[in-house]
């Protein structure tokens, strides 16, 4: 039945009303949304204060500049070397990083472990390995790290075992070396030395000279850290086979002590690397 007209336009205006809450309440809801959204990412008052009270992270202190004392390194060796490195190199020598002893724990040539082990009785600082060992790998990581930001060809080897009793088995840092030198790699070895009086200081140990000629990186690492006898000891393993033996320091206090301490420890092992790239740059440039 068709209903009267004035029915009809009573049913249609219903409808628009209907029509008009429902989106009115849809347009309500959305903004309702996006208030609490957007009150969500901003901070309140009391986390912006707390952000505000935050100081800003202060910078690391700038590495202590070599001197005599170096008041980083401490004394260098007690015997001297008279040698001279003058080979030039490419500047895109490439360079091998490796960690002293770091294949010969539990031998008799582990490496030292330390005066805060040795004298004070303190805990390793990793169990299984001694402290120098320890060190060699912070200071080798952070080497090739900072070489290669700095454009240096370098890289580090690491033997699979930190125990391998046959110096010739061929993933020792010696075997490696041999090969690596012979294809014309600067290899140089990481070490800290022991601590006094059985310790000499700081210093570069140079390949023997019937491995190749000393250079120019040989040179400028010798003038930053100092520089042993070319025959020091009748002549080391790691020399004959073409390694350069990096004594970084007498492992003992006061380096010692900031190397341990959790506070100073990351700044300290980066000054160390720092040194050590900087004469490496220097020598290929």
């Amino acid at each position: 039945m068709r209903l009267p007209a004035w029915m009809q336009r009573r049913r249609f205006a219903t409808g628009l009303a209907i029509a008009g809450l429902s989106l009115v309440t849809l347009a309500m809801t959305k903004a309702a949304e996006q208030h609490n959204w957007l009150t969500a990412l901003e901070p309140t008052q009391e986390a912006a204060e707390k952000s505000a009270e935050q100081p800003a992270p202060a910078p690391p202190e700038p590495c202590p500049a070599p001197a005599t004392p170096d008041p980083l390194l401490g004394p260098r060796t007690k015997e001297p070397g008279s040698w001279v490195g003058r080979s030039p190199v490419q500047t895109n020598l490439p360079i091998v990083v490796m960690a002293g002893h770091a294949d010969s724990q539990g031998t008799a040539s582990s490496g030292t472990p330390g005066y805060a082990v040795d004298q004070q009785k303190r805990p390793p600082m990793q169990p299984g390995i001694r402290d120098e060992l320890f060190w060699n790998r912070a200071v080798q990581a952070a080497v090739v790290s900072q070489g290669q930001a700095r454009g240096l060809n370098i890289r580090s080897y690491t033997p699979p075992s930190i125990s391998i009793p046959d110096d010739d088995d061929p993933a020792t840092n010696w075997s490696q070396a041999k090969v690596f030198s012979e294809r014309g790699e600067y290899v140089l070895e990481i070490h800290f030395d022991a601590y006094r009086p059985h310790g000499f200081g700081s210093g570069l140990i140079p390949v023997l000279a019937n491995v190749r000629e000393l250079n120019l990186v040989d040179e400028s690492l010798a003038q930053a850290f100092g520089r042993f006898p070319r025959n020091f000891r009748g002549g080391l393993g790691g020399p004959r086979r073409g390694i350069g033996i990096l004594e970084i320091a007498m492992l003992e206090p006061p380096l010692e002590t900031k190397l341990r301490d959790p506070s100073t420890r990351e700044q300290t092992v980066n000054c160390l690397a720092e040194r050590v790239v900087s004469a490496l740059v220097q020598g290929v440039s």
